[in-house]
């Protein structure tokens, strides 16, 4: 589907923007340029970064204090990018409560919060003040797990039976699993490959993790609710020169593979019945309606396919959740539910390695 420019859009969400750093510069403000956003005051505590991303990306003012600029503007949507707290806590819970009781949705960066129950509270004043939250679950926007989800969701490809991903991560130790200062690194990153799991295979009924005490990696077993089954690969100690990820979903004669997040193979059904020890080439076995296909993108032409803010997500999420704001719907992928669940998983990792540990409904 053609995406549309800023300018294109006939109405716009009146937005605000606490944060000014780094990932805000590079990979969020950029994606207004495909988004119905229109940018009218940014927020930092930093009052020389709170001006200078107002001046780079048009906002009419900018303020150094987040209350005082949701008293002062009337704001439909207020985008949060923000570290965590000098205690390790992402500041997200509270800042997004003060932007939702201000009347404004709220779009949150990952991690949302450090706790199921923070989490909790964000529904409870969602509910009561009838705004939305989104997050910045990114990989649930990536096109290639996008189309991984369309070609699973076909009859012919069969339920889900088991996924694999690799994700490179290390698990603290346990005696470090209670020191949020500790966790900061996990906890921002494991819900990466979780939210591709929710994506692609659906809520997760219990864990199994076997850890390895030198790097940190581990292998973690899952059982979805949905039957399927399933593991997560934390590859800590592989080369920094290694591609990152891979993501494998198999199901009833089909499969799938997708590497380094942009190259996608689907093995499709093989309907024919090769004799044993007959076949001399391996291109003459099989007919070619059931050969694999493959996608990846070039990289030679200026099209939006190959940036990196499609390719990675962020402006997806920004679209999606924006222009669902626009048609008063609440965004169905990046949501708080989402968000409980993989919270939930998260306080699943912090008991102790090699027990069972089961999910919440």
């Amino acid at each position: 589907m053609p995406v549309a420019y800023n300018y294109e859009y006939p109405s716009k969400l009146r937005s605000g923007f606490i944060g000014c750093g780094g990932h805000a510069f590079r990979n969020i403000y950029p994606t207004f340029q495909y988004a119905p956003v229109n940018l009218v005051a940014v927020c930092d505590l930093n009052p020389a970064k709170a001006e200078a991303c107002a001046k780079v990306f048009g906002a009419d003012r900018y303020y150094s204090n987040h209350a005082e600029m949701l008293q002062r503007e009337e704001l439909d949507l207020v985008f949060i990018v923000a570290n965590v707290d000098e205690t390790g806590h992402p500041q997200y819970p509270k800042l997004a409560i003060d932007c939702l009781r201000a009347g404004a949705h709220a779009w949150i960066e990952k991690p949302p919060a450090s706790s199921s129950a923070e989490i909790q509270e964000m529904m409870r004043i969602s509910a009561e003040t009838n705004r939305h939250v989104g997050i910045g679950f990114k990989k649930m926007f990536f096109p290639a797990n996008l189309k991984a989800k369309e070609i699973v969701s076909r009859p012919e490809f069969g339920p889900v039976t088991s996924i694999t991903v690799r994700y490179p991560q290390s698990l603290p130790s346990s005696e470090n699993r209670a020191d949020a200062t500790k966790m900061i690194g996990f906890l921002d990153h494991i819900v990466h490959p979780h939210s591709v799991l929710r994506l692609l295979a659906g809520p997760i009924e219990w864990i199994f993790v076997n850890r390895n005490d030198i790097v940190g990696s581990a292998t973690v077993s899952i059982r979805f609710r949905s039957g399927a089954v399933g593991t997560l690969h934390l590859s800590a100690g592989q080369s920094g020169t290694s591609f990152l990820e891979r993501l494998e979903v198999v199901g009833r004669g089909e499969n799938l593979v997708v590497e380094n997040n942009i190259r996608l193979i689907h093995y499709r059904r093989a309907n024919e019945n090769i004799e044993y020890g007959r076949v001399g080439d391996y291109f003459g076995g099989f007919s070619e309606d059931s050969a694999p296909l493959s996608w990846e993108p070039e990289f030679s032409l200026g099209q939006l396919y190959n940036k990196g803010l499609f390719l990675l997500g962020y402006a997806p999420e920004v679209i999606h959740f924006t222009t669902r704001l626009l048609e008063n719907q609440r965004p169905d992928r990046g949501t708080l539910e989402d968000a409980l669940e993989l919270l939930r998983i998260y306080e699943a990792y912090l008991q102790p390695d090699q027990t069972l540990q089961r999910i919440p409904e």
